[in-house]
C-alpha cells in the first residue's frame, strides 16, 4: 500500500474475550489481531516514544485484554486495556498495516523480546527516579 492509497476500512469488529483476539473483517479477508500483539504495537507515546530509538519495550503483556473500544471520530478506536493502558490511537490505516504485517511485526517483536532477555510473562521493572531528598 503506498503512501497516498487508504487503507480499507473494516466492515465489522468483534472483540473475542475467550480467545484473546480482535477480529476485523474487511471486503475481501478477516483478520485476528491477538489482544497481546495490539497491546506491544499500540501506536502510543508511552510505546513508540517520541521519536527514533525511545521506544519501550512491553514486557509481561501476554495475558493483557481489551476492556472496552471507544470510536475515535471517523478514523479510528481506541481500545482500553486491563493493565490500564488507553493512550493508544489506532487509525484504520494502522489497523490495516497491522493486519497485513502481522507475522513480521509479531517476529521483530519477538526478537526484541530476546535480545532484551525479557519476557512475555513478566514485566520488566523500570528503575525509578531516586529522590535526592531535597
Amino acid at each position: 500500500m503506498s503512501s497516498t492509497e487508504k487503507a480499507p476500512l473494516p466492515q465489522n469488529i468483534i472483540v473475542h474475550q475467550q480467545s484473546k483476539v480482535l477480529e476485523l473483517a474487511y471486503e475481501n479477508k478477516t483478520y485476528q489481531l491477538p489482544f497481546e500483539f495490539l497491546r506491544v504495537w499500540s501506536p502510543s507515546a508511552e510505546v513508540r516514544g517520541h521519536g527514533v530509538g525511545q521506544e519501550t519495550l512491553q514486557t509481561g503483556k501476554r495475558d493483557v485484554l481489551i476492556n472496552n473500544i471507544e470510536q475515535v471520530g471517523h478514523y479510528a478506536i481506541k481500545p482500553v486495556f486491563s493493565d490500564g493502558h488507553d493512550s493508544g490511537i489506532f487509525s484504520w490505516d494502522y489497523l490495516y498495516e497491522m493486519c497485513t504485517n502481522q507475522e513480521e511485526m509479531w517476529q521483530d517483536y519477538l526478537d526484541r523480546m530476546e535480545q532484551a532477555g525479557a519476557s512475555r510473562d513478566i514485566a520488566m521493572v523500570k528503575d525509578e527516579p531516586r529522590s535526592c531528598g531535597h
